[in-house]
């Protein structure tokens, strides 16, 4: 079993930054992908940002240039750095993290005010 924890949520007017931790724990011999997922009231759970297997990063075109995806593979910890936040950012952000199987946390409230 892994266990998936994220922090970091808040409130913020639009302009402002928050950061964004998730750390995964348990049975973790190897991460295939580590990465970001959020949905706003009424609508589908949509893709933020994420670590491949190859170290590479993926960003979703509403976000890249303001967000940032870093990790700790010491801690099998990601962040998410995210400046100019807009009030479209609002949503529940989750963490996902697939090993043989995909794992997902509780999720985090990000609100943005105008």
């Amino acid at each position: 079993q892994v266990r998936v924890v994220e922090s970091g949520g808040g409130s913020v007017q639009a302009g402002g930054s928050l950061r964004l931790s998730c750390a995964a724990s348990g049975s973790i011999l190897f991460i295939n992908a580590m990465g970001w997922y959020r949905q706003a009231p009424g609508k589908q759970r949509e893709f933020v940002a994420q670590f491949t297997s190859g170290g590479r990063t993926n960003y979703a075109d509403s976000v890249k240039g303001r967000f940032t995806i870093s990790r700790d593979n010491a801690k099998n910890t990601v962040y998410l750095q995210m400046n100019s936040l807009k009030p479209e950012d609002t949503a529940v952000y989750y963490c996902r993290v697939v090993v043989a199987n995909d794992y997902w946390g509780q999720g985090t409230q990000v609100t943005v005010s105008s």
